[in-house]
């Protein structure tokens, strides 16, 4: 159902909140969020929809696509989110999904069990971002580093649904 006064609220949140830049992006409950004009709801910080922005020197992309099939901004094909994920930039410093890539903090209640999406690792892969950021899989919280990426699941909803982790902090200077 559309709640744009949830929208509204958040953004007067946002709006509080002492940083100079807020970048966010939706997830696979923003349905309202799908429709482009409704976006402007936003003012409070900067929304990526499958696009990017520079702030002070730093390249950021993000996107809210999963691979969920019937969630807001999901692609269930893999050759939908494959063609899709091609449009990350190299040269990023900064990638934001709302998925994570397959097999990188994406182990849902089970260590066997992965949610990730593949083609998304595959496109972090080529693209090599210096960091890639996500949530959605509230199990998988925590950092990975590779030779190329920092990887950091910073969902901070707890498995009781309430925010019981503390936001993941990282320092990264421009290149």
């Amino acid at each position: 159902s559309k709640r744009p006064w949830m929208y509204r609220d958040f953004d007067l949140w946002l709006g509080e909140l002492p940083h100079r830049h807020k970048i966010i992006i939706p997830g696979n409950h923003e349905f309202f969020l799908e429709e482009p004009r409704e976006r402007a709801v936003i003012t409070n910080a900067t929304l990526l929809v499958d696009s990017g922005v520079e702030v002070e020197g730093m390249r950021i992309w993000g996107s809210p696509v999963t691979p969920l099939y019937g969630g807001a901004f999901g692609k269930s094909s893999p050759a939908d989110r494959r063609k899709h994920w091609a449009q990350i930039p190299e040269g990023l410093d900064i990638l934001i999904t709302h998925g994570p890539p397959f097999a990188i903090l994406d182990h849902g209640g089970s260590a066997e069990r992965r949610e990730g999406c593949p083609e998304l690792l595959e496109a972090v892969f080529k693209a090599r971002p210096r960091v890639h950021v996500f949530g959605h899989i509230h199990h998988g919280y925590g950092t990975l580093r590779t030779t190329d990426t920092l990887f950091v699941n910073s969902s901070l909803m707890g498995e009781d649904g309430s925010l019981s982790r503390n936001p993941v902090v990282i320092d990264l200077q421009a290149r």
